[in-house]
Order: C-alpha cells, then sequence, then structure tokens
C-alpha cells in the first residue's frame, strides 16, 4: 500500500466486513487507512508501520478486544487505541478506559461518532499531526464534524428565537446554558453552535453523556488519572476538565444522573478544580458547562429526582428548544436541506419534492423531531429510482393512540405509557426498547424503577 506521508495512519481492527468498510470509508480522506480483520493480522501490520491510531473492535476471532489492547499498549504505546463494540456492557468500557484506550462508541455509528472520538483523542494525547494547520486539535476536524453533524436550519419565528438567544449567551465569557427539549431536537447543535460562536471558539468542545457514565467512572472520565494509579491504569489519562480547559464542556442527559452523581458535579463545579486520580495536586479549569435535557423544567425543579441547587448552578441561562411540530413552517426547509445532504452523501441527483410529500409532512406529528425526519429522508432517497420524491417512498408510523394529542397531560405518566409501548413492541428486550426510545438502557433500567414496570422474568 502507498502511503501519504503527509497523513498519520489509522489501523481499523474489525472482523465485521460492513463496519470496516464503512469505517475506512470515512477516514480516508485524513488519514492512511489500514485494515485486519483478524488480531494476527493486526499485529503483523503493526511490526511494519507505525500507527497513530488503532480503531478496535471489542468481538474478534482469536482474541477479544480488552486483551489485544492490553498487548498494544505494552507493545506499542505510541499508538491510541479508540474501543468501539456493540456490547451495551459498561463494565467492559470501563476495564478498556482503565486498561489504556483513549475514548470508545458503540454500534451502530455515525461519521460524526467516528470523527468526535479522533478528535477527543487528539486531545487528550496531546497529539499533532498535520491533519491541519489549525491551532487546537479540536479545530483541526471542526469543519469535517460540522459537515456530518450539521447546522440549526429554520426561519420560523420559534427557531429565529432560539438563534437570537444562543447569539446572546455566546458572547459572555462563561454563563452556564441548560438546553431543554425532546429527543432529536438538535440539543447538541445549539450547544456545539454556543461554543463556535463565542471567544472560546478556538479551543475544545467536549461532550460528555451523564447518562452512560457510572458513579464510579466519575473522577477518571472526568477528573482522569495517573499512570499506576489503580490496577490496570497502564497510562495517564486527561479527564474532560482537563481535556476541555478553556473551551466548552457539553453534558447531555443531565435529567438521568444518580443522586450520587449530582453530588459529585455540584462539588467540582462549585470548587472550580479538580484532583486527578493518583495525584494530590488540585488544578484549577475555565470551562463553559452547557447542558441538555429532555426533562420538563418542572420536572427538573420540584427536588424529587434533581438538586435544586445543581439546577442553579447549570441553569443560569435557559433555552428551550421547540419540538418539529411546534415549528412546521421549517419542514419544507428541513426537507429540502436533507434531500440536499442525501444527494451528495450516496451520490444521488433527485431534483424535487412532490408537494403531496410536504403536505404529507405537515399533517404527521415527528415523535423523533428533526432526527426522525432526517431518517426518514435518507430510507426514502435510497429507495427512490427517479428524480422526485414521492408519498410512497415514505414510511410514517402514527401511533394509533398518540400520546402527544392524549388528553393526558402528566409528562410522567406520557414518559411511563411511552416505555410500556417500547417494551412491548419489542417484546421486552432492554437493549431494543432503549434504542426505539433513543435513551441509554441504563437510563431505561432506572425509569422502569421509577416507574414500577414490572419486566418479565428470563
Amino acid at each position: 500500500m502507498t502511503t501519504n506521508q503527509e497523513k498519520p495512519n489509522i489501523l481499523i481492527l474489525d472482523d465485521d466486513p460492513v463496519y470496516r468498510r464503512l469505517s475506512a470509508s470515512i477516514l480516508k480522506e485524513k488519514f492512511n487507512v489500514f485494515t485486519a480483520e483478524k488480531p494476527s493480522e493486526g499485529f503483523k501490520l503493526m511490526k511494519t508501520q507505525s500507527f497513530s491510531f488503532l480503531i478496535l473492535d471489542y468481538i474478534l476471532p482469536e482474541m477479544d478486544g480488552i486483551k489485544v489492547l492490553e498487548k498494544v499498549k505494552k507493545e506499542y504505546p505510541e499508538t491510541e487505541v479508540v474501543l468501539i463494540s456493540n456490547s451495551g456492557n459498561m463494565d467492559t468500557v470501563i476495564e478498556a478506559l482503565r486498561k489504556g484506550a483513549s475514548d470508545y462508541f458503540k454500534k451502530p455509528f455515525t461519521p460524526a461518532d467516528i470523527w468526535m472520538s479522533i478528535e477527543r483523542t487528539i486531545k487528550l494525547s496531546g497529539l499533532k499531526t498535520e491533519l491541519n494547520q489549525q491551532k487546537r486539535a479540536n479545530t483541526i476536524l471542526k469543519q469535517d464534524i460540522h459537515k456530518e453533524i450539521g447546522s440549526i436550519i429554520g426561519q420560523s419565528k420559534e427557531i429565529r428565537e432560539v438563534i437570537d438567544q444562543i447569539n446572546m449567551v455566546a458572547q459572555t465569557p462563561d454563563t452556564s446554558v441548560l438546553i431543554i427539549g425532546e429527543s432529536g431536537t438538535g440539543k447538541e447543535l445549539v450547544a456545539r453552535a454556543i461554543h463556535d460562536k463565542s471567544p472560546r471558539s478556538n479551543e475544545v468542545f467536549g461532550a460528555a453523556n451523564m447518562s452512560a457514565i457510572p458513579d464510579s467512572l466519575f473522577e477518571s472520565e472526568f477528573f482522569g488519572h495517573v499512570k499506576g494509579s489503580f490496577t490496570d491504569a497502564y497510562a495517564d489519562k486527561a479527564g474532560w476538565f482537563e481535556t476541555a480547559n478553556k473551551g466548552t464542556l457539553f453534558l447531555d442527559e443531565i435529567g438521568e444522573m444518580s443522586m450520587g452523581l449530582q453530588v459529585k458535579l455540584l462539588r467540582v463545579l462549585e470548587d472550580r478544580k479538580t484532583i486527578k486520580v493518583g495525584t494530590q495536586k488540585s488544578v484549577p479549569f475555565d470551562i463553559r458547562i452547557v447542558s441538555a435535557t429532555n426533562k420538563n423544567l418542572d420536572i427538573l425543579t420540584d427536588g424529587t429526582s434533581f438538586r435544586l441547587d445543581l439546577f442553579h448552578r447549570l441553569g443560569t441561562f435557559v433555552v428551550h428548544l421547540p419540538p418539529l411540530r411546534e415549528r412546521k413552517t421549517d419542514i419544507p426547509i428541513l426537507a429540502n436541506h436533507f434531500l440536499q445532504m442525501m444527494n451528495q452523501k450516496m451520490g444521488r441527483d433527485i431534483k424535487r419534492i412532490h408537494p403531496d410529500v410536504i403536505n404529507l409532512f405537515m399533517k404527521y406529528p415527528f415523535p423523533g423531531n428533526i432526527r426522525e425526519m432526517r431518517n426518514i429522508m435518507e430510507r426514502a432517497v435510497i429507495i427512490c429510482r427517479g428524480d422526485e420524491l414521492k408519498p410512497e417512498h415514505f414510511m410514517l408510523h402514527t401511533p394509533k393512540s398518540n400520546a402527544i394529542q392524549s388528553e393526558i397531560f402528566d409528562l410522567e405518566e406520557l414518559e411511563k405509557r411511552t416505555i410500556i409501548r417500547a417494551l412491548e413492541k419489542t417484546n421486552y428486550n432492554k437493549a431494543e426498547a432503549s434504542k426505539l426510545l433513543n435513551i441509554q438502557w441504563n437510563a431505561l433500567y432506572r425509569r422502569t424503577i421509577k416507574y414500577g414496570i414490572d419486566m418479565p422474568l428470563d
């Protein structure tokens, strides 16, 4: 294989040919990509090539990803390892991070997942490459990330108010921002827009899903640790407060945090200092905190499941992000935006959307909001064989009993009923139900306990 000396080398070790090819196609523009389907093939390549990154699947033939990780960190410590897996077992993730993995993400993944993981890993390792000539690692991949993640689209009164709020709060030095909105409305886009329009835009934008972080992993994830500070701590690890220092840290799904995690987060936000695991030295940080939740404001402030003192610490400036059904005038704009995006992504040349499709969209409640629109547009572009998207290219599932149009207004009751419907639809498969609900499996587990939802015995 002929390599470009100006690009760093990356090795993808995954026995699934579909994901192996997908990862390679995403990364080939910025890296010299090598692939292997078995650990033995990967180690053979590592003997002849120097790799900056290893994208490592957990489930492999010959040996599992943890054993590969241990061998790589001992024999090739300069190689940064990113774990990728379809496993929902957080114990595996914790073990991988403690044994030297720089980051992780789960299958199925999007291009944005890979780019953001690479961005975080570059910052964590301090690796400087010729990927770009920008000042910081976060800026190196900013254009690529924006291309994959997208931007705020719309001209409705509701979305213009949101954009005005973004522009106002972005100019403050460190005001904490709380974004409230349903799943799929684009809360991370708003957080990144605040960062990009602020004086911190050339620094790191970090994103952490709080529902996926166990209490026991909080210190390691957010404060970092030093080599040898605990069993299997093979290398130093920078925490989020160090990684995103001078930049912006986005805390998603804060409403799903346990009380123990809330106490830990409150303490560090009050002190504005961290102590890396394995040291005694406190280090100050300068970060803007932007957080997000799909919880109703009344639930956050009733003092039962969320600490009021933490709410006031995080919610200095609150941005309410409207669901798509409340900004229907943006639907045609968004539909055409996604058509252009999918045309470019798939090499298609579909010219237009039939007016009947727009009429259909205007009557549809879009319970999954903009994320759902993107997904159904992508499916329509895949199956369309002409130059116009028509109603037959779309599958819109409107529940017989739509919670949005129901006479029930108790949000917790609506959430409980939605969870029960998802569990029934997936035959009580918690992993599948959590995907359907677009939440983490452990967040689903906590909700079943909270609402007293009985699960059938296995």
